[in-house]
């Protein structure tokens, strides 16, 4: 599904949502990673099609999996900042938050960055694009929602998908079923429709 226009609208300029371009495009992303076994089977995957990505680690993970965020990026994926503990932002102080992100960067050492769940409030906007690009999503897939089934996740691409579009997947647990089922179908429905893949 899309993030309400009237809400991007009010955020403006400050977060990225789309990215059009002249050739038609796509942006593959992945949050809440990386995790073992998962991340792997979804590297495995881009790998086989050839296929690019950015992946928006948390960095209490990449502190685990030090070498499973080395190969992400061995493999010439995009990285970006999630947060340390996948903090929620209307519930985080701004303070703590940005320290949180600091944490993060300290392994991840990256520009970009999503606030998990979307969740991020005016201050901490303020506060996080002196050092971060804040990237958002054209279409979040509802992966993670376990009462859909990958057929419904491939739905929402398939209905949403445009020029520029961000897209959302998740190499988690919650996630596993669906995007490991909808990931290489959204593939090669993206080529059939001539996008080409772009990393942020």
């Amino acid at each position: 599904m899309q993030f309400p226009a009237c809400l991007r609208f009010i955020f403006g300029k400050d977060l990225l949502w789309r990215k059009p371009s002249e050739a038609k495009s796509v942006y593959l992303t992945f949050d809440d990673g990386p995790v073992p076994h998962i991340t792997a089977q979804v590297l495995a995957l881009l790998a086989a099609e050839g296929v690019r990505a950015t992946f928006f680690c948390v960095g209490q993970n990449v502190e685990k999996y030090p070498e499973l965020f080395a190969e992400i990026k061995r493999q010439g994926h995009s990285v970006g900042n999630h947060t340390f503990n996948h903090l929620k932002g209307f519930r985080t102080r701004t303070e703590n938050y940005l320290e949180n992100i600091k944490k993060a960067d300290k392994l991840i050492q990256s520009p970009l960055f999503r606030p998990p769940h979307g969740q991020i409030t005016w201050r901490q906007i303020r506060a996080v694009r002196q050092n971060f690009r804040i990237i958002m999503w054209d279409i979040i897939t509802c992966d993670y929602d376990r009462t859909l089934s990958p057929a419904a996740v491939l739905s929402n691409v398939k209905k949403y998908s445009r020029n520029g579009s961000i897209v959302v997947f998740h190499d988690s647990m919650k996630a596993q079923k669906n995007v490991l089922a909808a990931l290489p179908a959204a593939i090669r429905f993206w080529k059939t429709e001539g996008y080409e893949f772009k990393v942020l």
